[in-house]
């Protein structure tokens, strides 16, 4: 039995188990599916709240730990990335497209869930993952809060099969100006439909409340821009 609002475990294709926190709407009706995916800090308070929020606006959310294969339900604080640097470079490609995979298919079990209105947010490595989400499942909708790396996957772009959203902090030293200039001209390059913002005063990492890099305004007008963008593609 699905518990709602909990960690609960799903199979996955390569035979092993994935937790995932589980958040759905109460509703008569059926409801859009959205992936939520995590920082390198594992399943937080902070996703939890995500999931939560948008829970409260109508989605079903599942947010699934990608660490699974080398250590369970990890949590670090956002001042010791270092004890999630082996579990980080522990990711790969083939792995996070059979965790896609799984909470896809888990999706398409659910009664309640709209089978073919299924999107996807991810920060950080979750903004990574869900660029390649977008790419390895026929999604409604994908977003990429401040995705680190995701100039290593550019090859992807014209594999994607929604359209996808990016925001950038424009004091990021993580992910430069020429980094997101690489990403997009990839996106521009495969004639794939995109929406590119960049605030210019926000630093890596400005949507959470919970780190020192938070940007109050641009957290809330992205936020905003994502339900309004999630509310176009997965509810019409």
């Amino acid at each position: 039995m699905i518990k709602n609002h909990e960690f609960n475990s799903i199979s996955v294709a390569d035979g092993t188990e994935l937790d995932a926190y589980i958040a759905i709407p109460g509703s008569d009706g059926k409801v859009p599916g959205i992936i939520l995916l995590q920082e390198a800090f594992g399943v937080n308070h902070h996703i939890e709240s995500i999931a939560e929020r948008l829970c409260t606006e109508g989605y079903a959310v599942v947010a699934p730990d990608l660490f699974h294969r080398t250590i369970n339900r990890l949590v670090v604080p956002y001042t010791n990335f270092s004890e999630a640097i082996p579990h980080y470079q522990a990711i790969t490609k083939e792995g996070l497209s059979f965790d896609f995979q799984a909470v896809y298919d888990w999706f398409q079990q659910q009664d309640i869930i709209n089978k073919d209105k299924i999107g996807s947010i991810g920060f950080c490595l979750g903004g990574r993952a869900s660029f390649l989400a977008n790419a390895r499942l026929p999604l409604a909708a994908g977003v990429s809060y401040y995705g680190g790396g995701l100039d290593q996957w550019t090859d992807e772009a014209e594999n994607l099969y929604a359209d996808h959203l990016f925001f950038w902090g424009g004091k990021d030293q993580h992910i430069t100006a020429e980094v997101v200039e690489t990403i997009i001209n990839a996106v521009k390059k495969a004639g794939k439909e995109y929406t590119n913002v960049v605030f210019s005063s926000a630093d890596h990492g400005f949507h959470c409340d919970e780190r020192s890099s938070y940007h109050p305004l641009a957290a809330k007008e992205a936020w905003a821009h994502t339900l309004t963008f999630f509310e176009s593609r997965l509810k019409n």
